[in-house]
C-alpha cells in the first residue's frame, strides 16, 4: 500500500509538469492554477524562487523581468534572452517540479518589442503575460493574443498609476479579444482605496489572472498578512471566483517579511485550499 501511494503521488507530480493533467490539488479541478509571483522572493534568484514555490506545495510560477536567474544560469529574466538560455531555464524548472505559466508585469515601447515578448511567451509555454501597456497598444495586443493564443492580463498598480481603477481597464479593452483582460492585484486595489470584492464583481468575465493578497487594513499603508487573517475577506473572494466560474492563474504575491516569507506563503496557500471547501 505504501509503495502504491508513493507511485501515485509521483505520477501526479510528473503529469503536473507536462500540462497534460492536474497536480491533484483541488483548485485545479476548478481550472485554477495556484502558484507564486516570483516577486514575492525578489531577494533571491528565480531558481531559488522556484524551489521556495515547490516547498509551499505549489507547481506554478509567474516570473518577473530583471530577476537573477540562478541555478548556474547567468543573467536575468529577460524576454530578449537567446533560445539556449530559455531551454536551460525550462530544464532547471523541472528539477523543482514547477512550471512557468506567466511573465510580468511588463510593458513595451513599440510593436517589435511586443512581438518579441509574445515570441518569448510562446517559447516558454506561457498562458498569460501580465502587463501595463499604453492604451494605444490595446488593439495590437488584442490581435497578438489571438495570433499567439496567449492571454494578456492588464495589471493595476496603486493610484495614481495608469490602471488603478478597473473601470479604466474595462473601458480600454472594450470590443477587444476575450484573451485581453485584467490581472487583479487585490493589494493595490486596497492601496487605491477600492474594495477588492467590489472590483472583482465589476470586472466579471474579464478577470484572467489574480495577484492574490490579504492585507492588514484598507488603506494605502496596509501590508500583506497570512490569507484569512486580514481585512480583505479571502473567503468572500474565493466564493466570488467560484460564482464567476473563473478559470486562470492565481499568483500568491506576498510583499512583506521579504527575507523570510516562505512560511507566510505556505500558510496562506493552506488557508486558501481550506477556503475552497467552504460552501
Amino acid at each position: 500500500m505504501g509503495l502504491l501511494l508513493i507511485t501515485v503521488a509521483a505520477g501526479c507530480r510528473s503529469t503536473g509538469l507536462t500540462g497534460t493533467s492536474t497536480t491533484g490539488y483541488q483548485e485545479e479541478r476548478r481550472g485554477w492554477k495556484l502558484g507564486t509571483q516570483a516577486f514575492t522572493f525578489n531577494r533571491f534568484s528565480f531558481m531559488e524562487a522556484a524551489a521556495k514555490t515547490d516547498s509551499c506545495k505549489l507547481r506554478y510560477i509567474e516570473a518577473f523581468p530583471g530577476q537573477e536567474i540562478g541555478g548556474g544560469i547567468p543573467g536575468k529574466m529577460d524576454y530578449h534572452m537567446e533560445p539556449a538560455k530559455r531551454n536551460l531555464i525550462l530544464e532547471e524548472l523541472k528539477k523543482h517540479h514547477v512550471k512557468m505559466v506567466a511573465f510580468g508585469v511588463i510593458g513595451a515601447d513599440n510593436e517589435a518589442d511586443w512581438i518579441k515578448i509574445f515570441e518569448f511567451g510562446k517559447a516558454m509555454g506561457l498562458e498569460t503575460i501580465t502587463a501595463e501597456p499604453e492604451e494605444k497598444d490595446m488593439q495590437l495586443l488584442s490581435d497578438l493574443c489571438e495570433q499567439y493564443n496567449i492571454k494578456v492580463a492588464i495589471h493595476n498598480h496603486a493610484k495614481p498609476s495608469r490602471y488603478w481603477n478597473p473601470d479604466i481597464i474595462l473601458n480600454a479593452i472594450k470590443g477587444k479579444s476575450k484573451k485581453l483582460g485584467l490581472c487583479a492585484d487585490l493589494g493595490h486595489w486596497v492601496h487605491s482605496g477600492l474594495d477588492p470584492l467590489d472590483c472583482l464583481k465589476k470586472a466579471e468575465g474579464h478577470v484572467l489572472h489574480l495577484h492574490m493578497k490579504d492585507m492588514n487594513g484598507k488603506d494605502e499603508n496596509a501590508h500583506d498578512v497570512h490569507w484569512g487573517t486580514g481585512a480583505t475577506n479571502v473567503d468572500a473572494i474565493v466564493k466570488e471566483l467560484k460564482r464567476q466560474k473563473f478559470k486562470g492563474i492565481i499568483s500568491a504575491e506576498y510583499e512583506y517579511n521579504w527575507d523570510n516569507n516562505t512560511a507566510d506563503v505556505a500558510k496562506s496557500v493552506a488557508y486558501f485550499r481550506e477556503s475552497i471547501q467552504k460552501p
